[in-house]
């Protein structure tokens, strides 16, 4: 499962999703891509949704899960199990509205889809004429960047660029405006998932529209399509009296998770919702834009979107779209897929055979552990075969248990007995300069330092490891609970180790 080797960063920014769209590599069904799934397949996966989803939950321990099923333009399945919160009683069913994190890539690519059959904009806009104020590093790149390229993470900036901003408590235009400093690699020639790059790309859109992103998405999407669950404004679902909060696991028990407010990358992360709302949106993808025989996007907009735009690296067979995860079955059908995850208590993921009209989507509220992914490929494997033909469970779930775990290379370290003594301590204190990150500030705090950077209103603790060396404990959605990051002097120098991807973006000197 050649989707596995991605890194923890890539996973819960929600492109494992590249697990769902070929996982197990292509297979030797005699099945061709067209021919439709047997009635009985579809009535045994049906039938084994409950059982395989509470199986699931007891194994992996995730409080809440909602799934439906679509059939063309019906809904056939949906349905709710366990909490909401588990501090309270209140039951999940098909209303119960989820953040739903990175799918909320899909969803708004058919809004920007619907502007672009409006002839509002077009997927090979030049983002220079939408939003002139933003730029890369490398002029010429942004000369010729377009929306596509950001909805297909072929832009050449690094992998999740600006998430650490937006954690460190920057605003959208600030992350935005920011992401010019950052190092490019490999323009419209190398996939690299980037949240606020696709970000730019919607709000741009919905700029063009003289309208604010959420308005955009209820304009054209939302309303006609009924789902008045829907929302991509965290106000809304804050409103929402069946919603539900998001579970941690922390020191091996599950418990309920810090608030993940994410409307500074909207475009990429904010959309909440049902099952039932979003069977309606997995339809009108299943009609190539039309929802109960009115047309919503129209069909030669929406199909780039779900077209092989660039393949993902090391993963043949797996592309991506402008916002959709692009693939095919171990049968050899057309797959499409996304999955959303918040270390802070989210993981979601859909799954759409468009050629045997069928689609399914699976909420959690618990952060990820590889239940929806896997509930994803049993379901498509049931669909194919009639029977579960790969096994998943254990291997999802390990290498998920694995990637969750604390960042730094520390952890579970004991500090040196004899350590080296540090420099004196005014010696660090003062304003560092980076262009990216900055300002840093290092200020003595007692006996010991402490550093606020960027836009934090908090300050943290730095405890002196070794030498020049010295550690702090960041908690937020880009560092999971646990993780220590180095900060090393160096002459007029720091590097913050949690901020040092790619190599030297994490340096900031006085």
């Amino acid at each position: 499962m050649d989707a596995f080797t991605l890194n923890r960063r890539r996973l819960l920014g929600g492109a494992l999703g590249a697990a769902l769209v070929g996982c197990g590599g292509g297979g030797d069904s005699e099945a061709a891509p067209s021919d439709p799934v047997p009635g009985k397949n579809v009535d045994t996966a049906l039938a084994r949704l409950d059982g395989l989803t509470t199986d699931l939950m007891t194994r992996l321990g995730v409080p809440g899960v909602a799934v439906a099923v679509v059939q063309g333009e019906r809904t056939i399945y949906a349905k709710g199990f366990g909490v909401r919160d588990m501090r309270s009683a209140g039951h999940v069913d098909a209303d119960t509205v989820f953040q739903l994190a990175s799918m909320s890539k899909s969803i708004g690519a058919t809004a920007v889809a619907h502007e672009v059959g409006a002839r509002r904009v077009g997927w090979d806009q030049p983002m220079r004429e939408l939003l002139p104020w933003f730029a890369l590093s490398d002029p010429e790149a942004s000369r010729l960047l377009t929306v596509g390229d950001l909805y297909a993470h072929r832009s050449g900036l690094p992998e999740h660029a600006g998430d650490h901003l937006e954690d460190l408590g920057f605003t959208q235009r600030e992350v935005l405006e920011r992401l010019r400093h950052a190092p490019l690699d490999g323009f419209r020639k190398k996939y690299a998932y980037t949240n606020f790059g696709l970000t730019a790309a919607g709000i741009a859109v919905a700029g063009k529209a003289g309208l604010d992103w959420a308005t955009l998405n209820e304009r054209v999407l939302y309303q006609p399509l009924g789902m008045r669950r829907t929302s991509s404004r965290f106000e809304d679902f804050q409103r929402r009296e069946n919603r539900v909060v998001g579970h941690i696991m922390k020191d091996g028990h599950w418990q309920v998770g810090p608030v993940r407010m994410p409307d500074a990358q909207a475009p990429a992360a904010s959309v909440t919702s049902s099952v039932n709302d979003i069977a309606k949106w997995l339809s009108m993808l299943l009609g190539q834009g039309t929802h109960q025989g009115r047309r919503v996007v129209d069909a030669d907009a929406l199909a780039p979107a779900i077209s092989p735009q660039i393949q993902k690296p090391g993963q043949p067979d797996n592309y991506y779209g402008f916002g959709f995860n692009v693939g095919h079955t171990p049968g050899k059908r057309p797959l499409l897929g996304h999955s959303g995850a918040f270390s802070l208590g989210t993981a979601t993921a859909f799954n759409l055979l468009p050629t045997a009209g069928l689609g399914i989507v699976v909420l959690t509220n618990g952060y990820p552990v590889g239940l929806p992914e896997i509930l994803c490929v049993q379901f498509v494997d049931l669909v194919e075969t009639g029977e579960l033909q790969r096994d998943v469970v254990d291997a999802i779930s390990r290498i998920f248990a694995d990637l969750n775990k604390p960042q730094g290379e520390l952890v579970g370290k004991l500090p040196p007995a004899s350590p080296n003594p540090p420099g004196p301590l005014s010696a660090y204190a003062g304003r560092y300069h980076n262009d990216f990150y900055g300002p840093l500030r290092i200020d003595q705090a007692g006996a010991g330092l402490q550093l606020t950077l960027g836009a934090m209103t908090t300050p943290l603790s730095l405890q002196h490891w070794d030498g020049g060396v010295f550690i702090f404990r960041p908690e937020a959605e880009g560092a999971p609970p646990g993780t220590i990051s180095q900060a090393t002097f160096a002459g007029n120098q720091v590097t913050l180790e949690l901020y040092d991807e790619p190599k030297g973006l994490g340096v900031f000197v006085r």
